[in-house]
């Protein structure tokens, strides 16, 4: 990964962290978001010290804000000419509604339409750099299908529905996005990287929070298969798949309706407002 540069969201712990580690490790420069520069300055230092590799760079970004993801894909641009990985590794689960800066429900906001403005945004910028690869990180419990009557949960919030619903929509995009994506030499697949200790359920309950630590494998078991999508040239050529534990897997049976996935697309460019 000498001479590559990987963009990663949400790198200030857990999964995000460890791939960045990873990522480090074999030579890459790497750029990661923070909503908190503090904490990004304690793991720039982390990763420098475990890593040797001195080129750690930070960018702010509020994912929750279109106006924060624009900016920071703007200053992306002017500090760097080339791209080769990006990583939507980022992701929310909020058990009570929040409501973003824009006004729409949260994780929606956050796990869906961030990844799909930074990725349009960024496009540019991978096609020149490629070979390229994006990486979305989905989840296991993207099972179900997109609530287009109450795509946001306003007549009633469940976040685990929403959480679902924003994992089949990364699916989703990803799929068709490697459709469009065809014969430019940028690949897309997402990934599964399983139920990990990470901050993903901070807001949950005493209980609820138990079970995730519990349950949760350490992050860098869940880091590994970003860390082989975004380097191995095994993959080089592969596009549009479901990746768990570095194997292509079926994912659920909506998450291939192409259908589906063009209506979603559709209804995205309406919320984000770009072309």
């Amino acid at each position: 990964m000498k001479n590559k540069i990987a963009l990663i969201t949400g790198a200030t712990s857990g999964i995000g962290k460890e791939t960045a580690i990873g990522l480090a490790k074999l030579g890459a420069t790497i750029v990661f978001t923070t909503r908190d520069n503090s904490k990004a300055e304690k793991t720039k230092k982390e990763i420098i010290l475990k890593t040797g590799n001195e080129n750690i760079n930070i960018l702010y970004c509020d994912l929750a804000s279109f106006e924060s993801i624009k900016n920071c894909c703007k200053e992306f641009k002017s500090k760097y000419k080339k791209l080769h990985v990006l990583i939507n590794n980022a992701g929310v689960w909020d058990f009570k509604k929040r409501i973003s800066k824009d006004g729409i429900e949260n994780i929606f906001a956050t796990n869906y339409l961030a990844p799909f403005i930074m990725t349009n945004l960024l496009l540019d910028l991978l096609k020149k750099s490629k070979p390229s690869r994006i990486i979305n990180v989905t989840s296991g419990m993207h099972y179900g299908t997109i609530n287009f009557n109450d795509i946001e949960f306003k007549q009633r919030f469940s976040g685990a529905k929403a959480y679902r619903q924003s994992k089949l929509g990364l699916i989703l995009f990803t799929r068709l996005l490697a459709k469009k994506l065809k014969g430019t030499g940028v690949t897309v697949n997402c990934v599964q990287p399983g139920m990990t200790k990470t901050e993903l359920g901070r807001d949950a309950s005493g209980f609820s929070r138990m079970i995730f630590k519990l349950m949760g494998k350490d992050p860098k078991l869940g880091a590994e298969t970003s860390i082989y999508l975004a380097s191995s040239p095994d993959v080089e050529n592969i596009t549009g798949e479901y990746f768990v534990r570095k194997e292509i897997k079926k994912s659920s049976k909506n998450s291939y309706d192409m259908e589906l996935a063009n209506k979603l697309w559709d209804v995205t460019l309406n919320y984000v407002k770009i072309n």
